[in-house]
């Protein structure tokens, strides 16, 4: 049975004091001594405290607390960019990755200037430019098992703003672990998803409902599949305001609940969510009781490991020789959408999208050799596989798609 939402917040707010250390945050905003706010703190929130569901204890609450952002991308902006405006008075960034151009659709953290500097500090320096007054802390390096504990531990809030599996499940596990509520969002081409995980507070984690990853490559990310440049504005601003519900006590949480939301119909559905008692992590007989391997727990591989060529895979420079030599008798087919393919390809190379490949099946040759490439390799690997299912022989994946063939051969490509 799952516990009411009301229940739930009663337990929250008891709780609430114990994983909101108001005392651990001196800030130029507010008088260590007293825990008061001066004067210019009044006038830059005086539209939060002109609220009566959170006046000034609440934004002295939220003066006071501090979140952790993993990811500092497409959620992560919309979120540290708003926690930052409210007043929040510590906030982590965690991320290893440097800005690229293809992230200024969406990322709102980066501007131009930004291309090739780490996001941790081009978002520190994006939220001081909004709000000096808040503490930021960089943690300029991959959320592994090894850290996640220790840099989630001194943190009241954990929000997800990742865009993986591996991080996802580490996230959740160690929030679990240390009782700190996960604040979740994530998004899809024109969808995305929002809710807060927290078990000690009467809801379930993000493994009661994917007790176990899907396969390796199965969903594509956004780089494959692409993401409206808003909607993680959107989804970002719902976690950010779940935040800020939990860091001053106010509202009724998506605790129990997920909002699904829908760009393209402009529509919100609410799903109710179940805590699962036989949950490995969260259940009542929890098997998950320390962080484990979670690229071998999503059977991914970790970006730092330059991957192997699999049996039915083959290098760019095989694909460049089977373009250039007309004795091979190979085709080289881009499987890739139509989007893609017009604002980037290789010469000479048949194009075919993967959406349409079991209608036009009969314009491949089963005894021929194929060379399928995509933009990275895991949509041609899957298609490889499907060929085989069906007949074909000599069927391989180019290893990195076209992305690998831009590296070697074409830098001035764009990498779509």
């Amino acid at each position: 049975m799952v516990a009411s939402i009301g229940s739930i917040w009663s337990t929250f707010a008891c709780e609430h004091a114990v994983w909101l250390d108001l005392a651990s945050i001196a800030l130029s905003f507010v008088d260590a001594a007293t825990m008061e706010l001066n004067r210019d703190a009044i006038r830059r929130y005086a539209r939060h405290i002109m609220l009566p569901e959170l006046g000034l204890e609440g934004q002295k609450k939220l003066c006071g607390s501090s979140v952790l952002c993993i990811g500092a991308g497409g959620l992560g902006s919309p979120i540290a960019m708003y926690l930052a405006a409210a007043g929040i008075g510590r906030i982590g960034i965690v991320d290893f990755d440097r800005v690229d151009e293809s992230n200024l659709q969406r990322q709102l953290l980066h501007g131009t200037g930004d291309v090739g500097r780490p996001k941790t500090d081009s978002a520190r320096d994006a939220i001081h430019r909004l709000n000096p007054h808040v503490e930021v802390v960089l943690h300029s390096e991959r959320l592994t098992s090894a850290n996640a504990l220790n840099h989630i531990r001194p943190y009241d809030i954990v929000v997800d703003g990742t865009d993986n599996f591996p991080t996802r499940y580490l996230t959740n596990d160690a929030c679990v672990l240390l009782r700190k509520p996960n604040v979740y969002g994530s998004i899809f081409r024109f969808e995305g998803q929002a809710s807060v995980f927290a078990p000690h507070l009467g809801g379930p984690c993000y493994r009661c409902l994917y007790p176990e990853p899907p396969p390796a490559g199965a969903v594509p990310s956004c780089d494959e599949g692409g993401v409206l440049g808003v909607l993680p504005g959107v989804i970002g601003t719902i976690q950010s305001t779940e935040i800020l519900k939990l860091a001053a006590g106010i509202g009724t949480p998506l605790i129990g609940r997920m909002l699904v939301y829908d760009a393209l119909e402009m529509s919100f559905r609410e799903l109710r969510l179940r805590r699962d008692p036989q949950c490995p992590v969260c259940g009542e007989h929890p098997t998950i009781t320390a962080l484990i391997d979670y690229d071998q727990f999503c059977g991914a591989t970790p970006a730092e490991q330059p991957p192997h060529l699999h049996p039915d895979e083959v290098s760019v420079h095989d694909m460049k020789r089977a373009l250039g030599d007309g004795t091979l008798d190979i085709g080289v087919v881009d499987i890739r959408e139509s989007g893609e393919y017009a604002a980037a390809h290789v010469p000479g190379v048949m194009f075919l999208p993967m959406s349409e490949i079991r209608a036009r099946i009969g314009e491949l040759d089963p005894d021929e050799t194929y060379y399928l490439h995509c933009r990275s390799g895991d949509r041609s690997m899957r298609l490889v596989q499907f060929l085989k299912e069906n007949g074909f022989k000599n069927v391989k994946s180019v290893a990195g798609g076209i992305h690998a063939w831009a590296d070697a051969f074409d830098p001035e490509m764009p990498k779509i």
